[in-house]
């Protein structure tokens, strides 16, 4: 009977402005009819406006919350966010191959909205190496899919070439977010285990209140498979999340503001049923 409830995880670091990390993945898996858990890999002092500081947590605390989780629940899937530096990754591996926690879905979290880094640089090579095989997905913003691949993106084709040297770094599936290219439509490209592609695709909405995007497209992602539905329709009713949720905005802060979590219901995605 424990295991009726759909249960998830999110191992990140928290937002006290509670517009992205933990906060953001928590609020996703809520809206999204799963239960959510957490490992705490840091905390951080952050608002609309940008990361004032953060505090990666101990070795023996990140250990002992894996633990905790693996004696009480059932996890059907989990995900990775803000993971601090090369230590506090490897700690996270340790534990992802030590408990079974179901597809992970990685997302490489570098980069706050406001610019603060929240991955040290002799984190990325650890990423790479330790942590990307394990990915059933990877979910990098083009920023992100540069600094893991290597190479510059300033289109689609770009995009196509990076998903390809991030399958080959051993993620499974790729997604790379296109948000950041200058386009009318919001692309994502989408490079599966099986060797299909396909884009996905809503109308660009303007607007400076996105963040916490990355992490919440994550984590409706998480939520989808642990409900049991396959990958690619995850990755569709996600984007329709997100797309909902940018393009209904709400007003909180003064900076770059949160997601409107509660635009999306079931039915807005059968009358956007394009993607």
């Amino acid at each position: 009977m424990t295991d009726r409830i759909p249960q998830v995880l999110t191992i990140a670091g928290t937002d006290s402005g509670g517009g992205a990390g933990v906060m953001a993945d928590l609020k996703t898996f809520q809206m999204r009819h799963v239960f959510g858990t957490a490992v705490v890999v840091a905390v951080t002092a952050q608002n609309t406006v940008g990361v004032q500081n953060f505090v990666s947590l101990s070795e023996t605390m990140v250990h002992d919350q894996f633990k905790a989780l693996a004696d009480d629940f059932t996890i059907k899937a989990c995900k990775t966010g803000m993971l601090a530096d090369a230590e506090h990754v490897r700690f996270v591996v340790h534990n992802l191959k030590k408990y079974h926690f179901g597809p992970l879905i990685v997302d490489p979290v570098m980069i706050a909205k406001g610019g603060a880094q929240l991955l040290a640089d002799d984190a990325i090579s650890v990423v790479k190496q330790a942590l990307l095989p394990l990915a059933t997905l990877i979910t990098p913003n083009i920023p992100e899919a540069e600094r893991l691949s290597g190479q510059t993106i300033k289109n689609r084709s770009d995009m196509q070439q990076a998903a390809q040297k991030l399958k080959q770094l051993g993620a499974k599936n790729v997604l790379i977010k296109g948000g950041h290219l200058a386009s009318q439509a919001a692309a994502d490209y989408v490079l599966l285990a099986d060797g299909r592609s396909l884009w996905l695709e809503t109308p660009r909405f303007e607007t400076k209140n996105t963040h916490g995007t990355g992490d919440t497209i994550s984590a409706c992602i998480v939520a989808e498979l642990a409900k049991g539905y396959d990958l690619l329709t995850a990755l569709k009713t996600a984007k329709q999340f997100i797309y909902a949720s940018i393009a209904n905005p709400i007003e909180v802060g003064h900076g770059h503001g949160p997601l409107n979590l509660w635009a999306y219901t079931d039915g807005y995605q059968e009358e956007n049923d394009e993607i």
